[in-house]
């Protein structure tokens, strides 16, 4: 089996989901790699076969979007050139985690193809979502990755297409403790902002994972550190507690270990407004922004003894597997109603 598992590069969190279901893919066949965006920390540790700048999310120093920068980065002739030369029709098995130049080209082709990952999972109307919906980001998570089928990860199954997060071997092997210091990953703030609301809480330890730093920086009780899967990790499994945006991998890593979060959605990013919705159902603090508030936010959230407790009944294997078997029947389905048609027009 020949399959095509295209990866947004928009954040790190496709990444690394990517890296934990690619052996398990690989089981059933060769796996060829489109990886598009351009604004992720992390390296894909595996061999790239289409690269692509695609449509990339970029951010302010404050929390929020860089529309302006969004709009420089798109060439609609370099998208369209993309759309006609990837080779979808070569496929057994297209799957898409929520990229927008496979799905054009599946479309243009007529060949079928998977949505698979976090943003499928808001094709249900059963999928939390905050008290004003958005017209614009529902569309955009409804029609940016349209697919033939839909399978869906999210912190809860609340619908039958929708299934537990990945979370990493690393996390799953590892036994938490409680070092004392506080991580935070918010890669829409620069260090500088973060300095600013961190430095007075001079009680408290620091681990910030930086899109600026190049180095390990040490400021007081505050640490600059590159972002870096293995760094990030380790910081993750020792922590008190962590203040991260409302994106899905981090804050189900989080969940899964029993730890502390404090999860603040970027601005403009809906979707990071939904998981905000559904953390907040499952007891996760979560905040608009860094403001004036955040220090005595900061002191009840860390002093507070209780955590949030979720189980996630999918592993990372059953989970492909059930792509797999799920592409199967469908396939199995399509070649019955070939024959069936083959068959009539014989008799005609």
């Amino acid at each position: 089996m020949k399959i095509l598992y295209s990866i947004q590069a928009t954040g790190n969190g496709h990444i690394s989901r990517a890296m934990e279901l690619l052996p398990y893919l690989e089981q059933y066949g060769t796996v060829d790699l489109f990886l598009s965006g351009e604004n992720s920390s992390l390296t894909l540790e595996a061999p790239i076969k289409y690269r692509s700048k695609g449509l990339s999310l970029f951010y302010t120093c404050n929390g929020t979007l860089d529309y302006w920068k969004l709009a420089k980065s798109i060439s609609l002739l370099r998208l369209n050139k993309e759309v006609r030369n990837l080779p979808v029709e070569n496929y057994d098995l297209i799957l898409n985690d929520f990229e927008c130049i496979t799905s054009l080209a599946c479309a243009h082709k007529k060949v079928p193809s998977v949505n698979f990952g976090h943003q499928a999972s808001f094709l249900s109307e059963k999928t939390p979502r905050p008290d004003q919906k958005n017209a614009i980001g529902e569309w955009v998570l409804k029609n940016y990755a349209r697919a033939s089928q839909y399978i869906g990860l999210h912190f809860e199954s609340y619908d039958d297409f929708i299934l537990s997060p990945v979370i990493k071997e690393e996390i799953l092997k590892a036994e938490p403790i409680n070092k004392g210091h506080v991580t935070v990953y918010l890669p829409s703030y620069c260090d500088h902002v973060l300095l600013k609301f961190l430095q007075p809480l001079t009680d408290f330890q620091f681990e910030v994972f930086s899109r600026e730093a190049n180095q390990v920086i040490q400021n007081g009780h505050i640490q600059f550190i590159p972002v870096d899967k293995k760094a990030f990790n380790q910081s993750l499994i020792n922590c008190a507690g962590i203040i991260t945006g409302a994106g899905f991998e981090t804050p189900a890593e989080a969940l899964y270990m029993k730890k502390k979060i404090i999860a603040i959605p970027i601005k403009g990013q809906y979707e990071q407004n939904c998981n905000a919705a559904a953390l907040k159902k499952i007891g996760v603090k979560t905040i608009d922004k860094l403001d004036e508030n955040f220090n005595s936010i900061f002191l009840n959230w860390i002093n507070d003894p209780t955590t949030p407790s979720i189980f996630f009944p999918h592993t990372t294997e059953s989970i492909v597997d059930f792509v797999m078997s799920s592409n199967r029947n469908k396939s199995q389905k399509h070649e019955v109603r070939s024959t069936k048609l083959e068959v009539r027009r014989q008799k005609s």
